[in-house]
């Protein structure tokens, strides 16, 4: 059965950090692009960042950039959101997917976790 769970979500002060964790099970992550995508409350879902399958490629999000770091370790089954100088603005329920390639939009995405809120506050 092909899963996704997210890990490392909580509460943070803006300025803060968090590392969220995305493992796979039941099938092979590191044959798949890798997607972190992101929702608020009366918000669509939007791509934060995504990583090729060998991890030579990554794209962000304008807001993100500079700020988020999008990882995999194949050997893991893992991926990675390290998530820096965190705002108020970048609460929100966190996903990752998988993809055949590199993408940005949640149609290119097939199988998804369940999320993991993150909430920046003071």
């Amino acid at each position: 059965q092909v899963q996704l769970v997210e890990s490392g979500g909580g509460l943070v002060q803006p300025g803060g950090s968090l590392r969220l964790s995305c493992a796979g099970s039941g099938f092979r992550l590191g044959t798949y692009a890798i997607g972190w995508f992101r929702q608020a409350p009366g918000k669509e879902r939007e791509g934060v960042a995504c990583i090729s399958v060998s991890g030579s490629d990554t794209y962000y999000e304008g807001s993100v950039k500079g700020r988020f770091t999008i990882s995999r370790d194949n050997a893991k089954n893992t991926a990675y959101l390290q998530m820096n100088s965190l705002r108020p603005e970048d609460t929100a329920i966190y996903y990752c997917a998988t993809s055949s390639r590199l993408a940005k939009v949640p149609d290119d995405f097939g199988s998804w976790g369940q999320g993991t809120q993150v909430t920046v506050s003071s």
